[in-house]
């Protein structure tokens, strides 16, 4: 026999040893696989799967339709908190023979989860994440990085079986993944070099009288962006209204688009911080509406120094920006009466320096502009100012309107005041200085042609005639084109918000003019 019949044959001998191996491997090392993921598998749930396959040539494991159910609901079908899952395909790659064959722990490059539903049953005292899942994971699986590929998660609250949060098609990658043992006594039980997560839609229950929903979201290591959020009523007004005890405002808030840039967020030791450069809210329609039949709240309203001061996280947010938006408010003594609104149409604003107080003894003032329509009608320009470590919570508030029809408002004194009012302001400007108990500042309005019909409290289509004539009697019509200022000094309702003492500052301000 020629010698490279005999290389020839000995290379084909090599070659169907090799394949043989491979296959008596792959069939040899599913064992102690399967072995990890059962006997090993002390977590609080059970694992299954209808077919696993090893590749010791490809370093891979593939398992193919796996369930996960928590280990209790096996024992007691009447107990479902924790997480159910049915997953179509688990991928890992690069993994190490020699830790699974006798170090009883899979240990690869990454594992790849796809096309996975996962449905959790909380309770309000859940077991601890990094005891009851993360722990005994690191104990079976030690990779560097995670996909989870076209995933969809269901939240309910195990008691009432209301739906809690419903997101589809996720996708989630980590990489850089660490977990040891001071890492799981952290607040977030492993650490991570990257992320990006991202989502098709999210469906969120926070509480009884809301649900937000979003469209697209998607979150990088300094970037969020979200598409489409909605934060929607859960009730009509007259069933909000029946529900609450005090006062209280229902909100509906629909914004096109919000982006999250340049963050930076985690813990330091124990405490959290979320900073970030810029918060961009573009095409918001804010409608907050306050019905007057409850009882009031008489709890005190804090300034927003302090609720910025107390906040207990550490928080740094160099710019907020909202555009392109509508913001409505509206107040209602009665059902039958019907609200009195407020509008500020083609709303912009832009906020700088918005920090927490927390562990912090000096900061720069946040400054606020905003320029807007109010009623549709007439430019109104607003700079605010205040610095949250002031323990007074003083303010400075100065702002300008121009040519506003005052027909415009009657949308919101008929219903609120029954008042109609006729004529033109020409120009209005304020500037107000205060803090949580009292203001001081200037007041001056140019005004033509005002003039009020008070109506009729029982009937509101008939002009109350004694009261209209004692306005024409005492309210000056004009101010014979010229700007006429006053001075306005005002003592704080601790009960009411801010709002409310900017709106009696300006009242009191136009009350010293008119009459």
């Amino acid at each position: 026999m020629k010698w490279y019949f005999k290389i020839l044959i000995g290379l084909c001998s090599l070659l169907v040893f090799g394949i043989i191996l491979n296959i008596v491997l792959n069939i040899w090392i599913k064992y102690p696989i399967s072995k990890i993921i059962s006997n090993k598998n002390d977590s609080a749930y059970f694992v299954t799967y209808k077919s696993i396959n090893v590749s010791i040539w490809n370093s891979s494991i593939v398992a193919n339709d796996i369930v996960i159910i928590p280990r209790k609901a096996v024992k007691d079908t009447l107990n479902k908190a924790g997480i159910y899952a049915e997953i179509k395909k688990i991928k890992v790659t690069k993994f190490k023979v020699w830790d699974v064959l006798f170090n009883d722990k899979i240990k690869a490059k990454s594992i790849s989860i796809e096309k996975s539903n996962v449905v959790l049953y909380k309770k309000e005292k859940n077991e601890n994440v990094r005891e009851s899942v993360v722990g005994p994971f690191d104990k079976i699986i030690s990779v560097g990085e995670v996909a989870l590929v076209n995933a969809n998660f269901k939240m309910y609250d195990v008691d009432s079986k209301i739906p809690m949060l419903n997101v589809q098609n996720i996708n989630v990658q980590l990489d850089g993944i660490v977990v040891t043992k001071s890492t799981l006594e952290d607040k977030i039980p492993f650490q991570f070099k990257n992320y990006s997560v991202s989502c098709d839609s999210m469906h969120f229950h926070p509480n009884e009288f809301y649900n937000i929903k979003t469209n697209k979201v998607k979150i990088t290591n300094s970037d969020i962006h979200i598409d489409e959020f909605q934060m929607i009523p859960t009730y009509s007004r007259r069933q909000f209204v029946s529900k609450i005890s005090k006062e209280k405002d229902l909100n509906t808030i629909l914004c096109k688009t919000i982006s999250v840039s340049k963050m930076d967020w985690g813990f330091k030791e124990e405490d959290f911080f979320f900073h970030c450069n810029a918060v961009d809210l573009n095409r918001v329609k804010a409608n907050i509406y306050r019905s007057l039949e409850p009882k009031d709240d008489l709890s005190k309203k804090h300034l927003y120094n302090k609720l910025l001061r107390d906040l207990k996280f550490d928080l740094k947010v160099d710019t907020l920006k909202i555009r392109n938006s509508i913001v409505e408010y509206e107040e209602e003594k009665s059902f039958d009466l019907g609200p009195g609104k407020l509008r500020f149409n083609n709303f912009n604003l832009n906020a700088t320096s918005i920090n927490s107080g927390f562990k912090k003894n000096k900061l720069p003032d946040v400054k606020i502009n905003i320029s807007c329509n109010f009623m549709n009608n007439s430019p109104l320009n607003v700079n605010w100012k205040f610095n949250i470590m002031d323990q007074n919570d003083g303010f400075n508030i100065k702002g300008s309107l121009q040519k506003f029809d005052v027909e415009k408002i009657v949308a919101f004194t008929k219903p609120y005041m029954n008042i109609e009012t006729e004529g033109v302001i020409d120009l209005m400007h304020f500037d107000f200085t205060g803090n949580d108990k009292q203001v001081s500042g200037k007041f001056a309005v140019e005004y033509d042609d005002l003039e009020f019909k008070i109506l009729k409290k029982d009937n509101r289509k008939k002009k109350n005639k004694l009261a209209t004539f004692i306005a024409k009697v005492f309210v000056k019509k004009d101010t014979d084109e010229k700007l006429k200022n006053v001075d306005v000094e005002l003592e704080r309702i601790p009960e009411k918000s801010f709002y409310n003492f900017l709106w009696r500052s300006i009242a009191e301000g136009l009350q010293k003019v008119l009459i």
